[in-house]
């Protein structure tokens, strides 16, 4: 088949239906998302703030404000201190998914949210009285390891609890919450940049979310995978009747249980996860997050208010526009929660990218005719800004129903038991590095590579939609613990994992063809099956 993809059935479907404690549940804990994105938005807005600038970065304030007509726009926010604020989060996150993987699988998922929600909290409170840079460092560091917890937990745990039928929907909550954090930062920062020093009321402000994110995690139940991993069986088996809504939960408790058995055979998760049976997900666990940075959403949400000002809006005329990417991404978000689990993973990757990818060139082009190598573009016209807003909102768009929320999704449904933990840890610290890495050196690469920077994400935006139609199958209606057979019948993974024989063999793909034509063809090839 081509393609590589796979139909969504395994033959297994457990009983059960989406209860109104299990969405509650599911949209409590993805609060999570809120300090993740509320970070994002905050730390690109109050960078392009006058007074912050000018508290703690003098330099940069310097050619923002007082040389604002020589200076070069794509060379003018470059300050390594100013970089070091932003990307020292997303260090402490990676450090801190480690440790959280061992706290997750032994102390179980809603302890770990907890423990994010206290240190973000903790570091808010920092930024907000901060008096240097130092103390904003510590801060960021502080926000960093909540953040690293919160994103280790909360996809797992959104994952565990989920119906088969109903696990993208839900898990997508995580990606919806954050979009929500970003819109909520982005409109903070439009208000408190009129008001003395309203730089510490935006990051203070981020003890808002924390503390919805740790009284949410006070009143949350823990997974019932979590609590056969501990040994608490009854309550499990209970727990799993309560979230199903039915008594008769028992083909799907003793498939937990048995994965919870070879979960326990595992000693060193760290070892089995590089097994060759588990090189696919681990694969995706890399590439996946990996790509997901190199799609330059992320430089677009940190940045959005220091871009606009680089293409000619002024201090809240940026503001506004990172307000306006803000809600297209929230917006956008909800298409991926009503199609994630109808058209499938693929379909939503491959059109994202598409979408991505045209969007940039365009992008490209039109910062290159106005701006060209000097950085110094004149007056700009208000229909040339417009253009360049409308098609990265377009951009965002395509990135809120793909990659944004499906770069947690799958990395988190794909793990056997064993290894999952361990597997969601690579997944958050892969992440972490790029975004870290990419928000070191953005304002580096802008002064270099000017208007081709945008090219340069779009190399990789074409890179990873191929990656996705050629070797990722479809993971949609598959039950999490059932998930392994999907690779053994895929037409590249299957040397890698044995041999299950409820599913059909796949053929390498030989040619594109529409993911959507592709996803029925497969449908069809299992009916007759």
């Amino acid at each position: 088949m081509a393609g590589g993809g796979i139909g969504p059935s395994n033959g297994k479907e457990y009983p059960g239906k989406l209860t109104t404690k299990v969405l509650i549940t599911c949209i409590v804990a993805a609060c999570g998302g809120l300090i993740f994105g509320y970070d994002i938005g905050i730390s690109g807005g109050v960078t392009s703030m006058p007074k912050f600038l000018e508290k703690f970065f003098p330099d940069v304030y310097a050619k923002e404000v007082l040389h604002t007509v020589s200076t070069n726009q794509y060379c003018k926010f470059n300050s390594s201190k100013l970089t070091l604020f932003t990307s020292s989060l997303y260090l402490a996150a990676l450090v801190a998914s480690w440790v959280a993987s061992s706290i997750t699988r032994i102390m179980g998922r809603r302890l770990s949210m907890l423990f994010g929600g206290l240190l973000f909290c903790i570091g808010a409170f920092i930024n907000g009285f901060a008096q240097n840079v130092a103390m904003l460092i510590i801060g960021r560091v502080l926000l960093g390891c909540g953040i690293g917890f919160a994103n280790q937990s909360v996809p797992v745990y959104l994952s565990e609890m989920a119906p088969f039928k109903s696990r993208g929907a839900l898990n997508i909550m995580f990606q919806m919450s954050i979009t929500i954090g970003i819109l909520a930062a982005n409109l903070i920062n439009y208000f408190t940049a009129k008001v003395q020093d309203g730089w510490r009321y935006s990051l203070g402000g981020a003890v808002v979310p924390a503390l919805i994110f740790i009284i949410g995690s006070l009143f949350l139940a823990d997974t019932p995978n979590s609590l056969i991993e501990r040994g608490n069986k009854e309550e499990a088996k209970r727990r799993l009747q309560i979230i199903r809504g039915i008594e008769n939960v028992d083909e799907e408790f003793y498939d937990l249980v048995e994965a919870s058995v070879r979960s326990k055979e595992v000693k060193h998760p760290w070892i089995n996860i590089r097994e060759r049976r588990n090189r696919p997900q681990l694969t995706f666990a890399m590439l996946i997050p990996a790509f997901q940075q190199l799609t330059g959403m992320n430089v677009i949400m940190f940045y959005a208010p220091v871009l606009f000002k680089t293409i000619g809006f002024g201090d809240t005329a940026s503001l506004m526009s990172a307000v306006i990417t803000g809600g297209v991404n929230f917006m956008a978000t909800f298409v991926s929660i009503l199609a994630a689990d109808r058209v499938g993973r693929r379909f939503l990757f491959i059109e994202g990218g598409l979408q991505m990818l045209v969007c940039q060139i365009v992008i490209a082009i039109s910062i290159a005719l106005k701006f060209g190598t000097s950085g110094n573009p004149g007056e700009l016209p208000v229909w040339y800004a417009s253009f360049v807003v409308v098609f990265i909102c377009i951009y965002v768009a395509g990135f809120a129903w793909s990659w944004g929320p499906l770069g947690w999704l799958v990395p988190s449904e794909i793990f056997p038991l064993e290894v999952r933990s361990a597997g969601q840890a690579v997944n958050v610290s892969v992440n972490m590095i790029f975004t870290f890495f990419i928000a070191e050196i953005f304002t580096e690469m802008l002064c270099v590579f000017k208007f081709g920077l945008f090219i340069f994400f779009a190399v990789f935006v074409f890179i990873m939609t191929l990656f996705i139609y050629y070797f990722l199958p479809e993971t949609k209606g598959i039950p999490i613990d059932e998930m392994s057979k999907i690779w053994s019948k895929h037409w590249y993974w299957q040397k890698y994992v044995p041999n299950d024989d409820t599913l059909p063999p796949q053929s390498p793909p030989r040619k594109l063809h529409s993911p959507v034509k592709e996803h029925n063809v497969v449908n069809m090839d299992e009916k007759e099956a």
